[in-house]
């Protein structure tokens, strides 16, 4: 087995361990808010696990032994959850969301720019960056109004 699998399991149980967090500490703000962010985050899983699962199986794990890598690595969002319903204050869960949202957010959207920005930078086809670029404002757009429902 690659060392490369490994690093990846690593990688999901802490990208997992985060996704716990946004999600617990989005029920504390409100119903509303804790069910789009697990949403959110679950159309993010879904192709995310798959190319993990990909990555194992090229990294030499028999698909058993790789399905039950990824589903311990999933351990990681529930230990996340149990932190930040732990780390609530006891003054409420205003103080405990400050920093959770902010932090959980922030990664979100440094691993999606590390990963996006570069392949938009090296597409030569206009139509192409064109639709990518559409295709943005309209998941923001989808995210205002839900925001706003």
């Amino acid at each position: 087995l690659q060392i490369s699998g490994y690093l990846n399991l690593l990688a999901n149980t802490i990208d997992n361990f985060t996704h716990g967090l946004a999600v617990a500490a989005s029920f504390l703000v409100s119903r509303k808010v804790g069910f789009l962010t697990t949403m959110a985050i679950l159309l993010h899983e879904i192709p995310h696990e798959v190319g993990d699962f990909a990555i194992l199986l090229r990294a030499g794990f028999d698909r058993w032994s790789a399905a039950k890598m990824q589903l311990s690595t999933a351990l990681g969002g529930i230990l996340g959850a149990c932190f930040a319903i732990c780390a609530q204050s006891p003054k409420g869960a205003g103080e405990t969301v400050a920093w959770i949202l902010p932090f959980t957010s922030g990664g979100f959207l440094y691993i999606a720019l590390v990963n996006v920005v570069p392949d938009l930078l090296e597409e030569t086809n206009p139509w192409n960056s064109l639709q990518q670029i559409l295709l943005l404002c309209t998941g923001i757009i989808v995210m205002v109004l839900l925001a706003l429902t």
